[in-house]
């Protein structure tokens, strides 16, 4: 899409309108994208349901139950941290060399990465693993840029309620092969009884599933996708030019085979200080407190079914926690892909982000609620109710994120930085990411010593809602705002 250029003095009201015809969307690449929103989560939800136990089996605790959510919130947080240092380089890269091959790369490096993990029998090879997956995966940051590529604001809000049809199935996917098949020797007997392998190494089997699946998403991307970046520089021709340390200006070569708007060949990429503009900065900071809130929550939730209800926790097992991020992730992706369209164009999208991340408040409360209930009555119909409850308000949170996503787009300084100005918001929200689920989890395990007041997590929970709520001020009513004033 070519932005239409405005003068500053020109009145608002003589400015063009937007067209409100919508652009049809094209669907022959839409569903490779989508299908490429799954690798990252069906690798996370499978490791999920059975981390707690996986680290109580290796003995980093020696025994101590309060420990595990510390060491829980160190192994999520180490991919976010090799993340992190890299995947703004891979976004930046895409933009010159094309989005296709990061993906791949990203692809192959996840599915590596889950054979290791099933093969870890040490705390540090588990974390290894999940550094080399976090360093290489750039799959979710791609298959966002290149939705932006292909999309304009008419479709957009469109394509985005269709996001959580891959979420609903990659969490779904991953959770139940996670909570299913987690020590299979244990739990099938007749079947896996025999298998010395699966005795040795317990957590293989669903390890080596979801990393089959991430394998054929790999082979149809390689088959079925196109290219959606215009121009493309050799990448021996980048190294030479210091793309690492300045941008590469020399002229690209143009491609025949692309989907994109072929106006859009005259813009370049961006170096990094032209792309840190007011308004990038503003999406980042919001997209970032978000995620620091939505990942301390998902790092500390199956970690409080997995609590015993003595300490705080509600006492459930792997098979009963995969199913109900299962039932989550369900609910979610039907919610959104059913009325997120309907209510950003009713609202808009900052009024939706705004809801969404204000829904923490009853999240977090929930937590001490269950328990206590819990501890009363045990785990009757009320508890049960409680938890639905949670998961429920879950999918305000998760409409979050495709309303930043507009946002995002609409910052960016020209379409041929859509990728590195995802790649600035990917980077701060893995730095969230990173300090969300060690700080909640170890905040979390701190709250359960004797002694320590076991409010302490929610009280931490509920500031961070507090300071996503603020940043989310910081964006216009709705991104054509920005698109309009470009």
């Amino acid at each position: 899409m070519i932005v239409q250029q405005n003068d500053e003095e020109t009145p608002l009201l003589q400015r063009p309108e937007h067209p409100t015809a919508k652009t049809p969307l094209p669907w022959d690449q839409i569903w490779i994208l989508l299908l490429l929103e799954m690798p990252e989560i069906v690798s996370a939800r499978t490791l999920a349901p059975f981390i707690p136990q996986l680290i109580r089996d290796i003995g980093v605790t020696h025994g101590d139950e309060t420990q595990v959510g510390h060491y829980a919130g160190i192994l999520q947080s180490s991919y976010y941290a090799a993340h992190t240092l890299t995947v703004f380089y891979w976004s930046q890269l895409s933009d010159h060399i094309g989005r296709k091959p990061v993906i791949l790369t990203a692809l192959l490096a996840i599915s590596i990465s889950m054979f290791s993990f099933g093969l870890s029998k040490t705390f540090f090879a588990l974390v290894v693993s999940r550094v080399v997956s976090g360093a290489f995966d750039a799959s979710d940051s791609m298959a966002k840029s290149m939705l932006m590529d292909i999309t304009d604001a008419t479709n957009m809000p469109q394509a985005c309620s269709y996001v959580p049809i891959p979420w609903t199935i990659a969490t779904t996917i991953g959770s139940l092969i996670g909570g299913s098949f987690s020590r299979p020797a244990d739990r099938f007997p007749n079947i896996f009884g025999r298998s010395e392998l699966l005795k040795t190494y317990p957590y293989l089997l669903p390890c080596s599933i979801s990393a089959l699946f991430i394998l054929t998403i790999w082979l149809v991307t390689y088959i079925r996708l196109k290219e959606s970046v215009s121009t493309k520089t050799p990448l021996w021709e980048l190294i030479k030019g210091g793309f690492f340390g300045q941008s590469y200006s020399k002229p690209h070569q143009p491609l025949s085979n692309v989907i994109v708007d072929p106006g859009e060949v005259k813009s370049k990429p961006l170096p990094l200080r032209a792309l840190l503009t007011s308004r990038v900065l503003s999406v980042t900071a919001s997209y970032a407190t978000t995620g620091l809130f939505q990942m301390g929550f998902n790092s500390i939730l199956p970690v409080f079914y997995a609590t015993p209800i003595e300490l705080g926790g509600l006492s459930l097992d792997p098979p009963r926690i995969g199913a109900l991020l299962a039932a989550s992730g369900i609910i979610q992706g039907i919610f959104q892909l059913l009325f997120y369209a309907r209510l950003n164009d009713r609202f808009g999208a900052r009024a939706v982000h705004i809801i969404g991340i204000s829904s923490g408040i009853p999240m977090v409360i929930l937590f001490p609620l269950t328990n206590a209930l819990a501890r009363a009555f045990g785990m009757g119909t009320v508890v049960w109710l409680c938890v639905a409850v949670q998961l429920m308000l879950k999918t305000n949170l998760i409409m979050c994120f495709p309303c930043i996503s507009l946002f995002v787009r609409a910052a960016a300084p020209n379409r041929a930085s859509v990728g590195a100005t995802n790649g600035i918001a990917q980077v701060a929200v893995a730095v969230a990411r990173i300090i969300g689920p060690a700080s909640a989890a170890s905040v979390f395990s701190y709250s359960l010593q004797e002694g320590h007041n076991a409010w302490s997590i929610y009280y931490f929970m509920i500031a961070l809602v507090f300071l996503a709520v603020g940043t989310a001020l910081l964006l216009p009513r709705d991104p054509s705002v920005w698109e309009s004033s470009q």
